[in-house]
Formats: C-alpha cells, sequence, structure tokens
C-alpha cells in the first residue's frame, strides 16, 4: 500500500513538473519588465493564482498583505478592464507582456461569445473565472494558465491549496 502510494504521488510529481518546463531566469526578467508597464500592482507585493478547472480556469490576483488596501484597489481594477477586454476578444495586455506566440492566446482572442469572463471581487483581490463549454477552448484556457504559471514563476502559484475562491483571506 505503501509503496502504490509512493508511486503515485512520484508520477503526480513527474506530471506536474512537465506541465510547467523551468523558465530561463533572462525570460522571467524580460517577462517581469513588460509587465510593470501593464499591471499596475506591484509583483513583490501580489501573488497570481491560476486553477485549472473542468470548464476553464480562475485567476485570481490577490494582495499578500491582505490589508494593502492599495495593491488591493489596483488589482480589482486590472482584473475588471482584463475581464472586460478578454470578453471582446482583447488580449493585448497579456500579448503585450508575453508575446504574440504565447500559448492558447490566439484561440482565447478568436473565441469572443464562446468563453465567458466572470470578474469577482475578492476581500484581498479579485478573481476572472474563465468558463466554456468546448473542450478545445477549455484546453485553450489551460495552456493559457500553464504560460502565465512559466512566465510568472517567481509571483504565480497553481491553484489548489493556494486558491481564496469564496472571498477568504490568505
Amino acid at each position: 500500500m505503501k509503496k502504490t502510494l509512493l508511486l503515485t504521488a512520484l508520477l503526480l510529481a513527474v506530471s506536474a513538473a512537465r506541465a510547467i518546463p523551468p523558465v530561463d531566469p533572462a525570460r522571467l526578467d524580460e517577462v517581469q519588465e513588460r509587465g510593470s508597464h501593464v499591471m499596475p500592482f506591484d509583483l513583490e507585493k501580489t501573488l497570481h493564482i491560476f486553477n485549472k478547472t473542468d470548464t476553464g480556469g480562475i485567476q485570481q490576483v490577490i494582495a499578500k498583505d491582505g490589508e494593502d488596501t492599495d495593491q488591493i484597489a489596483l488589482a480589482r481594477s486590472h482584473l475588471a478592464q482584463l475581464a472586460a477586454g478578454f470578453a471582446k476578444g482583447d488580449f493585448s495586455g497579456p500579448r503585450r507582456i508575453h508575446g504574440d506566440d504565447m500559448p492558447g492566446l490566439k484561440a482565447l482572442a478568436s473565441a469572443a461569445g464562446k468563453v465567458s469572463f466572470a470578474y469577482r471581487d475578492l476581500s484581498n483581490g479579485a478573481e476572472i473565472e474563465y468558463r466554456s463549454e468546448d473542450k478545445q477552448l477549455v484546453e485553450a484556457v489551460h495552456s493559457y494558465f500553464d504560460a502565465q504559471l512559466s512566465d510568472h514563476a517567481r509571483h504565480a502559484v497553481p491553484g489548489g491549496q493556494h486558491m481564496h475562491h469564496g472571498h477568504h483571506q490568505p
């Protein structure tokens, strides 16, 4: 039984490592520099969380300090603008940060009306829920989230234990 659990844990760790390849530190620096011109909040004072779901995923930006009202307001403003733009197929912000070849970007940008982008305030930031019934678009969301996690590796984590859905403090 213990060997089975150990093998299962090892397989899960290997598959997770394959999903998000290691990133060149120069790429992280480049993305952080471009991001500072697009994202109004301080990356060192916030955390990006990307949680894949069966119908798409949930992207959150939360303040590391739940009392930092400036960072919370900036995260909310930014994600609200993104959600409104995404609904119209405008992915210019992510394109400026990550480049035209960002995985999932072209599919999502051309899927206006086929993916919903629901914005919500959180007590410590904000979130966008991406939802689609189209399995290819769900895969595009997942690829987009993997690229986000890779490019923002210093400031982003996958969902799960880090998710703060339901307006909970970290």
